[in-house]
């Protein structure tokens, strides 16, 4: 039998994106302060930012964007990028947001692939944006920066007036991200307005965010996770944003104080940071109540280990682009930090051995084989853009998603993320996985971060755990005593066999480990 959500289903609304969000701002709700754009010092309220997304609405009809229409967004964390989404939105068009990490090729291939017909950036990102617009046929005049006099200036200036749009939340798509292509080249994911509104919603069932929240948005808001908890679900509530354009420790500490921040999702390479960094103790944080942490599994131990030092609850929760993302929380203090829990409301998962395809039963003590998770939800994606054969690969039927991560679960359905199936490293006809492995690591007092791959052996093609290991400042830890380290704690099969020392471990925007660059390295040497 599938894990159930232990919460009771949810009236998913009808509406689209923008209606859900803004179609019914009240009057106390339109003076309190939406937005504090740190790049700039602004401060916008709900009203405010309201009319600019409608002037904004207008101005892209104008320019002969219509229902359906995609536009890519290559935008930092920004005012600018909130009011151009729900712009978009506002008119039944479609945002197809950009990783800042891309290159001008980058951005040509995903203009190429999604269609889109306009490009809104800023002059800052320089040629990675115009000449990559340019190269895949996007025309000068619909290369529109919005930091500049001929950009959000202009378009707040002309006051156009945004068409009545009928939006059917089940057909318009609204917005196509790319995956993160860790493990292959990106694909365009399609969410519908059903998935990203039932997926704010479920947001609200777990309280997330609150109200009368001050919540410091430092999660890219071009990735999946902070556009739907931040731009989408964070307004929604009628939260309070701190915007950021990129992540620093000692800013990030400023801003909570001087904000006085009280809950903030993160990734887990920030959980490092605010778990070991001696530079925390030095800010008074005594404002915050939580931190949620996704996009990447965050270890048990670290997750205590924050709890200890910021007296604060750390929650977790689980997703992928193609779960809009959230699809499993675990917000409960009774729960393992390092699970992320049972399946949203609306939602349910089930563990499945990914050769056979059979449904692996929860255990009645312990926890279950290991399986890889399926996930069935209104949050799920419609498919993969024009790839029907990756489509049918993820979807498989029935409203399942395969997710390709492989987990366990205890005996009341709470899940605990093992690995991902294509990473797992096989010693000697052992599995052993990488996270597991990289948590150890992360354990010890003079490791700042780690990262594990496979890489065989010349004698005889063995697959041997290699840990890549960022060392504390000052520290004089050598290879054999990071070895000894492990193997004290992992069955021997699990034994780190190779160190190197490196000054940092490639990552994604979200934090995850580019195991693939890591993998590219070795085979360049």
């Amino acid at each position: 039998m599938p894990i159930k959500s232990d919460r009771p289903d949810i009236e998913l609304s009808p509406l689209g994106l923008y209606d859900y969000v803004f179609g019914n701002l009240t009057t106390e709700e339109e003076d309190r302060v939406a937005v504090i754009d740190i790049a700039d010092g602004s401060e916008t309220t709900f009203a405010q930012l309201q009319n600019y997304i409608e002037s904004t609405a207008g101005w892209l009809a104008a320019k002969g964007i219509e229902k359906g229409d995609v536009v890519a967004l290559h935008l930092p964390n920004s005012l600018n990028f909130i009011v151009a989404a729900y712009g978009l939105w506002r008119i039944g068009a479609v945002a197809s947001p950009i990783s800042l990490l891309s290159t001008p090729e980058s951005v040509t291939a995903q203009i190429e692939d999604s269609g889109a017909k306009m490009l809104l950036t800023v002059a800052a990102l320089g040629d990675a944006s115009s000449q990559g617009a340019k190269d895949a046929g996007i025309a000068e005049d619909n290369i529109v920066f919005l930091d500049t006099s001929k950009g959000m200036q202009q378009i707040m200036a002309e006051r156009r007036t945004a068409p009545a749009v009928e939006i059917n939340p089940d057909e318009d798509l609204a917005v196509l991200p790319y995956s993160s292509g860790t493990t292959g080249l990106p694909k365009g994911v399609r969410l519908m307005h059903r998935q990203l509104v039932s997926n704010v919603q479920q947001g609200q069932d777990i309280d997330l965010l609150r109200r009368d929240d001050t919540v410091y948005a430092v999660l890219p808001f071009f990735h999946i996770y902070g556009l739907t908890a931040l731009v989408n679900l964070a307004l929604a509530q009628r939260a309070e944003l701190v915007v950021v354009p990129r992540f620093e420790l000692q800013s990030f500490l400023e801003h909570h104080q001087k904000f006085e921040v009280n809950f903030t999702l993160i990734a887990p390479p920030i959980a490092v940071q605010l778990a070991k960094h001696p530079m925390v103790d030095n800010y008074d944080l005594s404002n915050m109540r939580g931190v949620f942490s996704g996009a990447a599994t965050l270890d048990e131990d670290l997750a205590l280990a924050l709890e200890k030092r910021l007296g604060i609850h750390v929650q977790q929760g689980y997703g992928m682009t193609e779960t809009s993302p959230l699809a499993h929380a675990n917000v409960s203090k009774d729960i393992n930090r390092g699970s992320i829990g049972k399946p949203c409301a609306n939602t349910e998962s089930k563990l499945v051995n990914p050769e056979t395809l059979e449904e692996i039963p929860l255990p009645s003590e312990g926890v279950s084989e290991v399986g890889e998770l399926w996930v069935r939800g209104p949050q799920i994606m419609a498919g993969y853009l024009n790839k029907p054969e990756q489509t049918a690969e993820a979807l498989p039927g029935d409203g399942w998603l395969r997710t390709g991560d492989l987990a366990n679960s205890d005996p009341e359905g709470n899940v605990h993320i093992v690995d991902r199936l294509k990473e797992l490293i096989k010693y000697k006809g052992y599995q052993v996985p990488p996270a597991e492995l990289e948590a150890v690591l992360l354990s010890h007092p003079e490791i700042a971060d780690a990262a594990v791959i496979g890489v065989h052996r010349a004698s005889d093609g063995e697959e041997l755990p290699k840990a890549f290991v960022v060392a504390q400042r000052g520290s004089s830890l050598n290879e054999q005593q990071v070895m000894d380290f492990v193997a004290e704690r992992v069955a021997p099969y699990k034994k780190i066999r190779i160190v190197e020392f490196v000054q940092g471990i490639p990552k994604s925007s979200t934090g995850k480990i580019l195991r693939r660059e890591l993998r590219d390295r070795e085979r360049s040497i």
